[in-house]
């Protein structure tokens, strides 16, 4: 028997399968249970955009989720974190002051794998072009 490993191809190390990224923008979830509330915050968590957050009250809360506590035993000890649009405070929010969810924000992580890296370079590399590089889209909208 052989310790050797298998010989892999470079193509195939390219494009090794990775993280499936979910679009969810524009996504406005259900919170009618327990574990939809649990389900959405941790996707919110990954989510790389602005959300606007419906507060029980009526407020409404734009920004960007950085932080959460959701492995409570009890829903009314789990709470997120918010750098909120425009301010330069961050909150804390129980999730059991808030009434909605929705994942308004540009998402700045959607096509951005590597294999869609890989699909650009080879687009430029068989256009003939030198020198590539494949530039980050701005973030901010012009």
């Amino acid at each position: 028997m052989s310790d050797a490993l298998p010989k892999i191809a470079d193509d195939e190390l390219e494009n090794a399968p990775g993280t499936v990224h979910e679009n969810l923008e524009g996504w406005v979830p259900s919170l009618a249970t327990d574990q939809e509330i649990r389900d959405a915050f941790e996707k919110a968590f990954d989510y790389r955009g602005d959300l606007t957050i419906t507060l029980k009250t009526g407020e409404k809360v734009e920004g960007y989720l950085f932080d959460r506590v959701s492995d409570a035993v009890l829903l009314s000890e789990c709470y997120v974190r918010v750098k909120p649009k425009n301010r330069s405070d961050r909150i804390k929010i129980l999730y059991g002051d808030i009434a909605a969810i929705a994942f308004t924000g540009k998402d700045t992580a959607a096509g951005k794998s590597f294999a869609a890296w890989v699909k650009k370079y080879r687009e430029k590399k068989a256009a003939g072009e030198k020198n590539i590089g494949i530039e980050a889209e701005s973030l901010h909208e012009e």
